[in-house]
């Protein structure tokens, strides 16, 4: 075969120079960069993955802070996907066409601005002033009567019915009010800088690595990433047990606890720190290639035939295809809507796309509104539910991911297993969620709410059941919530509202005494005093809870193992030259059809189930202090499986259809003498043409016999 590569340098043509460049450089280094881009992506898997958990991990938080419903906090969380759909499609079109590794840098700087931007509101907001009537400054020995004058912090008298701030002359409605809008844009922002990561990464990956190892690859990649939302939730767990102004108030005057619904921990914290991990993950990818030889075929043989096929396959055919022919947007648009109608007409793709859709609206309000559910079901503490959600539940899921790689892997499992194993796992997975209906702990015993002053259940949403014959001689306001305990186990709104005559002490440490309210359903001891806070849950709800955890650790393990084999049926089912659009579009469908509306309806509903709506400093509605825990986990619940369960009807209809698509494929392979075990698209054939007629023009053009 006749080659210039051989020739003086000044002999070679313009054709030859950058190709023989670009064979030699990737020729020695395409292993170790592709092993470089696969570290530098699986950190930035990391710090995305520990950015939007944390702000999952902090939906009470800033619930709490900003005084809002859970469908606003709905709101806030879709931000992120809002952000992201608006540039996915594009980005995962466009972006094979330019340079990957500097469109994911790109984003993960614009994530790092997104996260400085979510906690930056803590630092123009007023201290945070939690509604009680707890004087922490009074003397030990001055007694007051919460009954006769039930005071607020400034000295205040509070009169029944309204809050002890909307009587405030001078009170006017706060900018701080409107300051959780920087949140959700902060949250739009990083998801706008996501967008390149995931489809251009995997199509990176899988562009380059040898096919047996992809999905390995994948597999270690997500197992990897998996670290992130385990130090996510740690890092939440963290930030919830630091008070949301430490350094700037004495600790020793705030009268309340993490286990407290008032309760704010220091959620801006870890957004700064995610902020900084996101700035370090964006360096690597400025120094990598634009692409790679084909992962095996860097060690050919040295010589002008090696060097000028190699050449051909990268260097040569870059250098032929763009300097005569320069790529121009505009010819890059054209295409977009014949492959996307090529995409949407892939009948496996388009019912695997719907599937995906319910999937993930079902995941969605399961991980958003998980550690809510685990404080207001089981009484733990937002600190504690993060806590366990990052040591229990991610560890198990990253280790069923690189399970289930291992199993494609090892059995060399085709589409059609890989659907399969990937049904198989979730249904499973969806029998042990049915059986948490069953593990329920009771309703907090509430007085007015949830029991009545003299201890018979109910359920009561009004809030004028909190008034009885044992408080009716008190002035005490219906829209604070200040709980106090008594020995019987019942919960009273305020001591006011307990009918508390004496007060001892102060902060942390002050008991109402002579509480007619309580002797209408008097403890055994006979005291009827009550101490601060909310009373604890009984025994029989500890041993609930562990077999909560027990069955959600399972159930994630389970259904993890079939995520990878998910992901390798998604972009095996179509044309190879469509893999990066098929992730991008998937994700855009799925987090416009799920990600957006799941948390806003999810917290609507349950919203529903409140009991108890704080008070704004102003006046107005704030956040929940309790719910209807039985309505909350029905809903919660009922939701989860209701979207589950109408996601496999689609899941069945892939796994028949790509039967019977791969039937006379899979019998060619099984008979073939080559021993291959696998024809990963029924459109091969195609693409193969396509690409050896390349390469005859590219020989041509570099003045090479063809044979």
């Amino acid at each position: 075969m006749e080659s210039n590569v051989g020739k003086p340098a000044g002999q070679q043509t313009e054709v030859d120079k950058p190709c023989i460049r670009e064979c030699k450089k990737t020729g020695q280094t395409c292993c170790s960069q592709l092993k470089m881009f696969l570290v530098a992506l699986s950190f930035a898997y990391f710090a995305k993955a520990l950015s939007g958990t944390y702000m999952k991990s902090s939906i009470t938080q800033i619930e709490r802070r900003f005084d809002l419903s859970s469908s606003y906090i709905g709101l806030i969380d879709g931000g992120f996907e809002m952000g992201n759909l608006l540039f996915l499609a594009v980005v995962s079109h466009f972006g094979v066409k330019f340079h990957r590794p500097k469109l994911i840098g790109a984003g993960c700087l614009l994530m790092c601005l997104g996260s400085c931007l979510t906690g930056m509101p803590h630092f123009f907001m007023g201290r945070y002033k939690y509604e009680t009537v707890i004087r922490t400054s009074v003397s030990v020995t001055r007694n007051t009567s919460p009954c006769v004058t039930y005071q607020n912090q400034s000295g205040g008298v509070v009169v029944p019915g309204r809050s002890s701030e909307g009587l405030n002359a001078g009170c006017e409605k706060e900018a701080d009010s409107y300051m959780w809008v920087y949140v959700f844009l902060g949250n739009a922002l990083r998801g706008i800088g996501e967008t390149p990561v995931m489809p251009l990464g995997i199509s990176y990956i899988d562009d380059f690595a040898k096919a047996e190892n992809s999905a390995f690859y994948i597999a270690c990649l997500q197992t990897v990433s998996l670290l992130g939302p385990m130090f996510g939730f740690l890092l939440g767990s963290l930030c919830a047990k630091l008070y949301v102004d430490i350094g700037f108030v004495d600790l020793e005057s705030v009268t309340i606890t993490p286990r407290d619904a008032r309760w704010v921990g220091a959620w801006w914290l870890g957004f700064l720190v995610s902020a900084v991990i996101m700035l370090f993950a964006s360096f690597p990818f400025w120094f990598l290639p634009k692409s790679l030889p084909k992962q095996g075929e860097e060690k050919m043989e040295l010589g002008a035939t090696a060097e000028l096929s190699e050449c051909v396959k990268k260097g040569c055919r870059e250098a032929t295809n763009t300097r005569p022919l320069p790529l121009k947007l505009a010819d890059i648009a054209k295409a977009f809507l014949p492959s996307l109608k090529k995409l949407l007409c892939t009948p496996a793709y388009f019912l695997l796309l719907c599937g995906s859709i319910l999937k993930f609206n079902s995941f969605i309000g399961l991980v958003t509104f998980k550690p809510k559910y685990m404080e207001q079901q089981f009484g733990q503490s937002a600190s504690k539910a993060n806590f366990l959600i990052g040591v229990l539940n991610l560890p198990a899921v990253a280790i069923g991911i690189f399970i289930g790689g291992l199993l494609m892997k090892k059995y060399k499992l085709g589409v059609v297993a890989g659907a399969q194993l990937s049904f198989g796992t979730s249904f499973v997975s969806f029998l042990l969620l049915m059986t948490q209906f069953g593990i329920k702990c009771e309703n907090f015993k509430v007085a007015g709410f949830t029991v009545s002053y003299t201890g018979t259940s109910q359920i009561s949403h009004n809030e004028k059941t909190l008034l009885s014959a044992c408080n009716s001689g008190c002035t005490c306001s219906l829209k604070q919530w200040d709980p106090v305990c008594a020995d019987s186990g019942i919960t009273y709104v305020s001591p006011c509202l307990a009918g508390c005559k004496e007060t001892t002490g102060f902060g942390k440490e002050t008991v109402f005494h002579n509480c007619s309210c309580v002797a209408f359903a008097p403890p055994p001891s006979g005291n009827i005093s009550v101490i601060l806070g909310q009373c604890p849950r009984k025994d029989d709800c500890r041993r609930s809870f562990i077999y909560y955890l027990a069955v959600s650790v399972i159930g994630s393990f389970i259904s993890a193992l079939g995520a990878t084999p998910g992901y390798i049926v998604t972009i095996r089912c179509i044309k190879p030259e469509l893999k990066s659009l098929a992730v991008g579009m998937q994700s855009l469908v799925t987090r416009t059809l799920g990600g957006i509306p799941a948390p806003v309806y999810f917290g609507a509903l349950i919203d529903s189930t409140c009991l108890k709506w704080g008070s704004k400093k102003c006046g107005g509605r704030g956040a929940c202090r309790m719910y209807n825990s039985d309505a909350y986990r029905f809903i919660y619940l009922g939701l989860i499986s209701a979207l589950s369960g109408s996601s496999y009807f689609f899941m069945i209809a892939v796994i028949l259809l790509l039967r019977k698509q791969f039937k006379r494929v899979e019998k060619k392979t099984q008979d073939d003498a080559d021993g291959h075990t696998e024809i990963e698209f029924t459109h091969m054939d195609e693409a193969d043409l396509n690409h050896d007629m390349k390469l005859v023009d590219c020989l041509h053009e570099a003045g090479a016999n063809p044979e």
